[in-house]
């Protein structure tokens, strides 16, 4: 073994570099990330792949009717592409709406070199929140937009004035503020433990994308649960005709049958989520606002029928695909108790939930 150790811990330092060399390999999270997206194509491909291999009905059936496959290869390439789309876009961070305020802010007052100082500030403030996030201690820190020197009691930024103005007045900017990142939230924001961000209208994380499903991309998110349903039909469909032909071995059936219950296993689930989906779309909501509304300060005292922040099903529908870049501000109290009224049939001819 002496003799062997020279030749073989080159080889062990290469190894044990070559993940590093790779940033989706480097991260532990990404890497698993890596491999759950691995897996779910190889699923995919594993279902359509069998029908070819062990049925060559199925390819004949094929050749006949080329526009039938063309079609499915269509869906299934679009499922795909879709699946990667929505995994690579961005839900909304806090961060990227806090730096695009304060560049605004910059562009109108006509100050190029303003906005370039303000910028810089305002990246080296994060970086101190966060190096500093455990000391408790009246430090020094860096100033943004009217922030005092000392630690105590500083004057909202721009963009903490833009987040209270979406609370009630009186609401302090303080409570407010992100524990992780140091950041003022908005209504509907959250941090994100997996992303280590503030995410607005946050949903939740979904491990299988491996990033979070916020504002920016629940839309896409729908629409990818909404094209794998439609392939899961097909694809039963496909395998209880190839069920309903000649017999075949015993060991292709016993294959075909555990696939299939997989799928219809995975219909049902994917079908569930879209039904859930689309009554949250509708209703202007998240899963974290439903499944914690309690744990939510500034929803704990609203009825559980009532949606604060729904304007209407045309105009929920019109914000989450076509307008998904505006923030939400909490009702107030006549608006609240407006929407608590029982429905009537006066409401109902007039589409009040419209």
């Amino acid at each position: 073994m002496g003799v062997c150790c020279p030749f073989l811990r080159p080889w062990d330092r290469t190894r044990d570099q070559f993940p590093l060399n790779l940033p989706c390999l480097s991260d532990p999270v990404r890497r698993s990330s890596l491999l759950l997206k691995l897996a779910l194509v190889a699923l995919h491909l594993v279902f359509i792949g069998f029908l070819f291999v062990c049925d060559a009905e199925f390819i004949e059936k094929t050749k006949r009717d080329p526009w039938y496959m063309a079609s499915y290869f269509l869906l299934f390439s679009a499922t795909l592409l879709q699946y990667f789309v929505t995994s690579g876009s961005s839900p909304g961070y806090v961060i990227d709406a806090m730096r695009d305020v304060c560049e605004t802010n910059a562009m109108y007052r006509n100050a190029p070199t303003t906005s370039i100082i303000e910028l810089y500030t305002f990246i080296m403030s994060l970086f101190k929140r966060r190096q500093h996030a455990s000391r408790k201690s009246g430090s020094v820190i860096v100033t943004v937009e009217g922030e005092s020197a000392s630690g105590g009691r500083r004057t909202p930024s721009s963009w903490g004035k833009l987040v209270l103005d979406l609370y009630p007045p009186g609401t302090s900017l303080r409570n407010l503020t992100c524990g992780y990142c140091h950041v003022e939230q908005p209504p509907r924001a959250k941090h994100c433990h997996d992303c280590d961000r503030c995410v607005l209208q946050f949903d939740h994380h979904c491990v299988w994308l491996g990033t979070c499903v916020g504002q920016k991309n629940h839309c896409k998110f729908w629409w990818y649960i909404c094209e794998e349903t439609t392939l899961c039909m097909w694809t039963l469909i496909m395998y209880i005709d190839y069920l309903s032909n000649v017999v075949k071995p015993w060991w292709k059936n016993a294959i075909i049958i555990l696939l299939l219950v997989v799928l219809v296993i995975s219909l049902i689930f994917v079908l569930l989520l879209l039904l859930f989906h689309s009554y949250l779309i509708l209703t202007n909501q998240s899963t974290y606002e439903l499944v914690r509304r309690k744990r939510i300060p500034y929803m704990r005292n609203i009825p559980e029928r009532v949606h604060p922040f729904s304007k209407g099903i045309k105009r929920n529908l019109y914000n989450v695909c076509c307008s998904n870049d505006n923030l939400d501000s909490l009702p107030t109290s006549f608006e609240l108790e407006d929407r608590s009224r029982p429905y009537t049939c006066l409401d109902m001819l007039k589409c009040r939930c419209c």
